[in-house]
């Protein structure tokens, strides 16, 4: 058994920001990187690697996949604290090491989402991060349907809680209007066919569905500004870190930086992340987008913001596993190096949230590490060891 917090990696291809060492060694004590150069070493401590490639453990900035994870199917629900567990070793297993929990904000039918469900799970992610057996560093993304004022109510209630407890963090606020015919959905028809297709019914019925959510929630088209109002004092005061979600055009993100806004996340046209980066916001894509290679909703493809140099981080939004799956595949098809692909799902995430002690094999930073076998297929993680997990680990 070895101890994550005083372990030796040996015989492995180190990722750096910069640059690939070549069979390296990565010494760890007290759960801090202490040493990284090439050559090898012996010892009771020691892993080889066996010539795999290590890396930082990934940063999701935003999983919508425990949500997902306690309704597998329609009609089951599972209970809270199952999901989570289940969901913890599946994000392990796939490399991640500090992930924010997409919590939605809002009552939908639709969507089966309830004020009381988001801060239960929040309650939950809270208990977990602080619990000694936990496998990963947990966090919560709070996602605010604009046009919710049950969401709003329960949001701010929710921030007053983390301000006066004993996490001493900066809550991560998205701001979102997930209303068809704007936004990630400007072009209504790909949400009429997702309708079509997650609910079995014809194009018909389809769009008579869209309508009817368009009428609902018309309805609080008002509240946006109240929930506005809310957030951006909020984040003007430095007590949460917010972000425009699907940023559509660079008159939508001067908008969002005049009040307060620091993050574009799924900016889905060149001109809104092109915008962002000109007013100093870092800037997320999805992790699917980058590794399919297009949109699901026909928005601008990830690809191209990291070829133009848009893109500062990657996140998994709804299958973890596309994290790895994106870095494969950008190095594979030649849009950029291996350092460069593995610093968007790690360090590149973590400065955008500003957990600046962790996304680095440098000396001083957290010896989060995933042993990754880059030569099949797809990735397939051998090995991960976190600083937060109080636990030992089996060697590979």
């Amino acid at each position: 058994m070895i101890s994550p917090s005083h372990v030796t990696v040996t015989g492995v291809d180190i990722v750096t920001p910069s640059h690939v060492i070549t069979d390296g060694v990565i010494v760890v004590r007290d759960g801090i990187i202490q040493e990284v150069s090439a050559g090898s070493r012996s010892g009771h401590d020691v892993v080889d690697g066996r010539g795999a490639t290590l890396i930082p453990g990934l940063v999701d900035t935003h999983s919508d996949a425990f949500e997902k994870e306690i309704r597998p199917r329609p009609g089951v629900v599972l209970p809270l604290e199952f999901g989570l567990g289940s969901f913890e070793g599946r994000a392990r297993a796939a490399g991640i090491t500090t992930i924010f929990h997409g919590v939605a904000f809002e009552d939908s039918d639709h969507e089966s989402r309830t004020v009381e469900q988001a801060l239960a799970m929040c309650e939950l992610i809270d208990a977990q991060r602080r619990s000694p057996g936990a496998l990963i560093d947990h966090h919560v993304l709070h996602r605010l349907d604009v046009r919710d004022p049950l969401g709003l109510s329960a949001l701010e209630s929710r921030l007053d809680q983390v301000e006066a407890s004993v996490l001493k963090e900066r809550p991560l606020v998205s701001f979102e209007d997930h209303t068809p015919g704007q936004g990630q959905y400007a072009d209504r028809s790909w949400y009429e066919r997702w309708v079509s297709g997650t609910r079995s019914v014809d194009s018909e019925e389809a769009r008579r569905l869209v309508d009817d959510m368009i009428e609902r929630r018309d309805q609080f088209a008002n509240h946006r500004a109240t929930a506005l109002n809310a957030v951006s004092t909020r984040a003007a005061d430095g007590r949460i870190k917010l972000m425009m979600h699907d940023p559509t055009s660079a008159d939508e993100v001067s908008n969002a930086r005049a009040v307060g806004m620091s993050i574009a996340e799924f900016p889905t046209s060149l001109e809104a992340a092109s915008a962002a980066k000109d007013k100093g916001m870092r800037t997320v894509s999805g992790a699917p987008n980058a590794m399919r290679g297009t949109s699901h909703s026909g928005n601008v493809g990830a690809r191209e913001l990291i070829a133009a140099g848009l893109c500062d981080g990657l996140a998994s939004d709804y299958l973890p596993t596309t994290l790895l799956g994106a870095v494969q595949a950008l190095t594979t098809d030649g849009i950029c190096s291996l350092p460069t692909a593995v610093g968007l799902v790690t360090h590149g995430p973590a400065t955008t949230v500003g957990l600046h002690d962790r996304g680095r094999l440098e000396v001083g930073y957290r010896a989060d590490m995933a042993l990754v076998d880059f030569t099949k297929s797809m990735p397939i993680v051998r090995w991960v060891v976190s600083q937060h997990e109080r636990l030992h680990v089996e060697a590979p």
